[in-house]
């Protein structure tokens, strides 16, 4: 995606442990990426992601029993493809 696009000049993040990682704050300060962490409790401040991921929950991870990682990928490729070309939204002109 960086080819694509470039690279981006801030990440906003969350305090999650999954986003708490030595490897990508390195992996930060190396390209010139500043990290933003939003303020613990303030889900707001990071809207964008926090909505894509009540939506990827309920019309994905809930909707579907997963038999293997395959599969996994299959469905959540298939989601993605529809969520970023065919879903009404701004980037889209809704």
């Amino acid at each position: 995606m960086v080819d694509a696009y470039g690279k981006p000049a801030k990440l906003r993040c969350d305090n999650g442990s999954e986003l708490i990682s030595a490897v990508l704050s390195e992996s930060c300060e190396q390209n010139g990426i500043d990290l933003h962490w939003i303020q613990p409790g303030k889900p707001t401040q990071n809207a964008y992601i926090e909505r894509f991921n009540g939506s990827f929950q309920r019309e994905v991870l809930d909707a579907y029993s997963f038999a293997n990682l395959a599969q996994v990928r299959q469905i959540v490729d298939g989601r993605l493809d529809d969520y970023n070309t065919k879903r009404p939204h701004q980037a889209l002109g809704f």
